[in-house]
């Protein structure tokens, strides 16, 4: 008779960046599958995918983390989430692009205890957080300067959904929190680098990108802008811009959403995005 296996094929934890990287703060949540066969599997590697909530840098959203995180996790991916500092913390920029640098550098650095392709590390991120994450697109050669630390913080490409990327088309608050507590002076002069789109070049790491026309807290421009750059430098990028739906969908599920008929059809976006990663990766499954 077989013998019942009485092996976990999940498990979930958290990790303290700020324990790891003596950093200001950041704390990753990891929700892992482990290799689902019964016999060894030493091969058996995943892609990862790091979520990154939003909250307009005043918080971050729960609704976007583990419902997104779970969704991922049932499509191959091996999943994070970043929880980051933000301005009521006492914390601004870069702290956040630091934080969020250490979760991609910690899941490279263990991909093998993690069962992960440590060349398959990709970044989700959700408004603020869809900033961040384009933000470390941009900026992932620039953090060794800004941290002091060496961190091998180059996303393989990245899931922007409905996010903040352009000061002239988005989310003025979001700017305002980022930057708090610098003079005047020296928030101008940082803006110059945080209006993303003017900050895309030929080694921006790919993007999917999804919003709503209807969005009216973070105009679908900001998501137009930042496409428009990607194909300036020919970088791949997928863009779809739903008709229907307000800000903030996240999983695009009635779990999270005041039931209407057009989530349905917007959730798409969740194969969608998967389908686009797995352009990158080597394990098709």
């Amino acid at each position: 008779m077989r013998k019942r296996s009485d092996k976990k094929i999940m498990r979930t934890y958290k990790i303290s960046l700020k324990e790891a990287y003596g950093i200001e703060g950041g704390q990753l949540e990891c929700i892992l599958c482990e290799s689902p066969f019964d016999a060894p599997a030493p091969d058996w590697k995943r892609p990862a995918v790091i979520v990154v909530p939003g909250g307009a840098y005043w918080g971050v959203s729960k609704r976007e983390g583990e419902p997104v995180a779970s969704q991922f996790l049932a499509r191959g991916f091996q999943t994070f989430i970043l929880t980051y500092l933000c301005s009521p913390d006492g914390v601004s920029y870069p702290e956040q692009l630091i934080e969020l640098s250490a979760a991609v550098d910690y899941v490279k650095k263990h991909a093998a205890e993690y069962n992960v392709n440590a060349d398959e590390v990709f970044v989700v991120g959700f408004s603020a957080g869809g900033h961040l994450t384009a933000d470390l697109a941009v900026e992932y050669a620039s953090v060794k300067e800004k941290s002091g630390l060496e961190l091998d913080c180059r996303p393989k490409a990245v899931g922007l959904g409905y996010p903040v990327i352009s000061s002239k088309a988005g989310h003025g608050d979001s700017y305002i929190n980022l930057l708090s507590g610098y003079t005047e002076e020296a928030r101008g002069e940082l803006m110059k680098s945080l209006d993303l789109d003017q900050e895309v070049t030929d080694d921006t790491p790919p993007a999917f990108i999804w919003t709503t026309s209807t969005d009216t807290c973070v105009p679908s421009a900001n998501s137009l802008l930042y496409a428009l750059a990607l194909a300036k430098h020919k970088i791949p990028y997928e863009l779809h811009v739903y008709p229907q739906g307000e800000h903030g969908a996240s999983s695009c599920n009635f779990e999270v959403n005041v039931p209407a008929a057009f989530l349905k059809r917007n959730a798409k976006w969740l194969d969608d995005c998967a389908s686009f990663f797995r352009l990158f990766t080597e394990e098709k499954y």
